[in-house]
């Protein structure tokens, strides 16, 4: 950063340790003289299928991502506050919609959604906006010496070497900056509470949950009952099927 012409300083704290966050704000707040921008990026990788994960695995995942970005967030929000102005980027991941091996990962990166939009709300009368983002990016987190080696071998999800290119290709980290440096911009100023998919060449807008069926039983002032839910609740679910199957099937062989 010096490099290109501008001014930057490293900061060695542990994000994921609360009086951290207050001593990153006031090192910017001593180095520049104010704070402006929070992107909290901060995050590491632990990934176990949930039956194998150990106590310490899921306890510093959720450290490092959701705590960690509480942290920065409430002492970063006290300056916003007092400013009448700041910017918010957190760093989510479409693993917070479920993805396997990764239950303290998905569960940190989905809580720092609802985190962003419980930011944008208390904070939004202040003048300061907070949204957060998925990337889809290939970054050495992710792409690691391991994971190469299992593709080789015809593993890693069965993306194999090929389709592990493939995905380094079409998904440089590079192509986030220029989004994340974007919400920060005006451009963006009426844009608060939300998350964005973000890759090599896709921006995508997610929607905010809804309610999309219902049965309502407030009419008759009682407690559903079963033989009631089984009654009402076809035509809520309707034919709606498993995102995943309840079991993996056995090759005839092994069944037998």
């Amino acid at each position: 950063i010096k490099a290109m012409g501008s001014d930057a300083v490293a900061n060695y704290d542990n994000v994921a340790d609360f009086e951290s966050g207050n001593r990153m704000v006031q090192q910017a707040m001593d180095s520049f003289g104010r704070l402006d921008i929070v992107v909290n990026n901060a995050g590491i990788l632990r990934d176990k299928m949930i039956f194998n994960m150990s106590e310490e695995e899921w306890d510093i995942v959720i450290n490092v991502h959701l705590k960690g970005h509480f942290n920065l967030s409430k002492h970063a929000a006290v300056v916003f506050r007092q400013q009448r102005s700041g910017v918010f980027v957190h760093t989510a991941s479409e693993s917070g919609l479920g993805n396997r091996g990764q239950g303290n990962y998905a569960a940190a990166k989905e809580g720092i959604v609802g985190l962003s939009r419980t930011i944008a709300r208390d904070m939004g009368g202040y003048g300061v906006r907070s949204n957060a983002l998925r990337p889809r990016a290939a970054t050495r987190l992710v792409i690691s010496d391991e994971m190469k080696a299992a593709a080789q071998r015809g593993g890693a999800a069965g993306m194999g070497l090929q389709g592990l290119e493939m995905f380094e290709k079409a998904n440089p980290p590079d192509a986030i900056g220029p989004f994340v440096a974007w919400l920060c911009t005006d451009a963006a100023e009426n844009i608060n509470g939300r998350d964005f998919l973000v890759s090599g060449s896709l921006i995508g807008l997610y929607s905010l949950p809804e309610i999309v069926k219902k049965a309502d039983n407030a009419a008759d002032d009682k407690i559903w009952t079963l033989d009631a839910l089984d009654a009402a609740m076809p035509a809520v679910v309707g034919d709606l099927k498993n995102m995943w199957p309840r079991k993996e099937e056995k090759p005839a062989a092994a069944q037998a």
